[in-house]
């Protein structure tokens, strides 16, 4: 049995997709511990209205950020594909190069139509005579936060995947660790949002000065592809629009927690999303490795090879995650209560959220497979179709039922989302992403 058990590691071990996966998915559950323990210290040191405040800042620059960002930190991987066989090095700097242009000129397109807005107007929506002023400051951090995220993806483009992995999952919060460590300190912490906003300028800098180093390297005189603004924007703005779906369905809840009933609850609430989210990082690692191999399968017309990559990806992701799901299921008391007594409150909304979560893992990498092969405007109308119906139910369900019409909502969503686009894949390749 355990010689049989080490010959299947060993070939595990030799099979690239798998040993990749592995190790991107080490990386992230580090992340994941670095994330679960600062949570627990922002729990237990922070008043759950100051954690909801963060929370509620984090959530608007998800979704304002990966619109600003068009689409531009995933569509770069499909730029990787499509460079395949050209100086791919050469070729990524100028797609770079002018995605930043792009990301610069959406944050100040931002910046003028937020100050068009009446302060007294936001403040009065949300209830709270402070939010006018946050989400300010959080829209004047847009070009720093999307220039972070658009290196991160750059270094993963460039084949340095575990680099991509540690500034996504762990130096990223370094910045803000530091800070709310100070502000505890000093008693200050009720600028702990601030703080956040302003960790990402800084790491806009750090990573910016490593993509020029990798840049460096790279040789002009070498025969590229070179991708027009508008080709890189209409491969992009899809795949925005789809990434902006992703995080309204993770945000509306929070959205409208924050309004109806309070930051407290905001923040017991994102308790649960975080936990949740450890499904997340498995089926994300498994689908960043898988992508770009997607791409490159697909337009070189290797069937065989891409419904091979399809199908391990699903059972990595589904086994990888099952574990997960039973652990949280039966000792939710447990986990929630690390975070201190309040947050028990959480438990229906994060049993709801795993099961759902768990039930839509087995739909592997459908996401991905649109996006890396050209059907990134399908995915598009796929996702608006979800955000419809998660806005529509948690305008119902969160008046109502706070917490738990939140989690029911999301599932809802993403149970439709994955299972249509499986469809969709499987009528157009005949390509089965369900677990198989």
């Amino acid at each position: 049995m355990v010689k049989k058990l080490w010959n299947q590691l060993l070939k595990a071990n030799r099979n690239p997709l798998v040993k990749q996966s592995l190790i991107t998915l080490v990386l992230r559950v580090f992340g994941v511990i670095t994330l679960f323990g600062f949570t627990v210290f922002l729990t237990k040191t922070y008043p759950p209205e100051i954690v909801g405040q963060y929370d509620f800042v984090r959530s608007f620059l998800l979704v304002v950020g990966s619109i600003c960002l068009l689409g531009c930190d995933q569509s770069v991987l499909y730029f990787k594909g499509r460079l395949s066989g050209y100086s791919t090095l050469e070729g990524i700097k100028k797609v770079y190069a002018k995605m930043v242009g792009l990301l610069l000129l959406m944050s100040i397109l931002f910046l003028l139509i937020f100050r068009c807005l009446d302060e007294q107007f936001v403040n009065h929506y949300f209830n709270d005579s402070k939010v006018y002023g946050i989400l300010l400051k959080s829209i004047m951090v847009l070009f720093f936060y999307g220039l972070s995220t658009l290196n991160t993806e750059v270094f993963r483009a460039l084949d340095h995947f575990y680099v991509a992995e540690l500034f996504r999952n762990t130096i990223k919060y370094i910045p803000l660790i530091v800070g709310a460590v100070l502000l505890s300190y000093f008693e200050s912490e009720a600028y702990l949002a601030e703080v956040f906003l302003a960790g990402f300028v800084l790491l806009s800098i750090i990573t910016t000065v490593i993509v020029f180093f990798y840049f460096s390297k790279a040789k002009i005189e070498n025969e590229t592809l070179d991708f027009t603004y508008k080709e890189i924007f209409t491969k992009s703005y899809p795949i925005a629009i789809s990434g902006m779906a992703l995080f309204l369905l993770m945000s509306f809840d929070i959205l409208f927690l924050k309004k109806y009933w309070s930051d407290a609850t905001v923040a017991f609430y994102s308790v649960a999303i975080k936990l949740m989210t450890i499904l997340s990082v498995i089926i994300l690692s498994v689908n960043i490795t898988v992508s770009t191999k997607i791409s490159e399968s697909f337009f070189s017309q290797r069937k065989t090879d891409l419904v091979k990559t399809t199908r391990h990806a699903s059972r990595l992701i589904f086994l990888m995650t099952f574990p997960s799901v039973l652990v949280i299921c039966f000792f939710p008391e447990y986990v929630l209560g690390f975070f201190g007594k309040g947050y028990l409150a959480a438990k229906r909304a994060l049993l709801i959220l795993m099961i759902g979560q768990g039930i839509c893992s087995a739909f592997g990498s459908a996401t991905v497979y649109l996006n890396m092969t050209g059907r990134q405007h399908i995915f598009q109308i796929i996702l608006i179709i979800a955000v419809f119906f998660n806005f529509i139910l948690n305008r119902i369900l969160i008046p109502e039922y706070g917490m738990i019409g939140g989690a029911i909502s999301f599932v809802f969503s993403s149970f439709f989302w994955n299972c249509t686009s499986a469809i969709v894949i499987y009528r157009k390749d005949k390509v089965n992403v369900f677990l198989s």
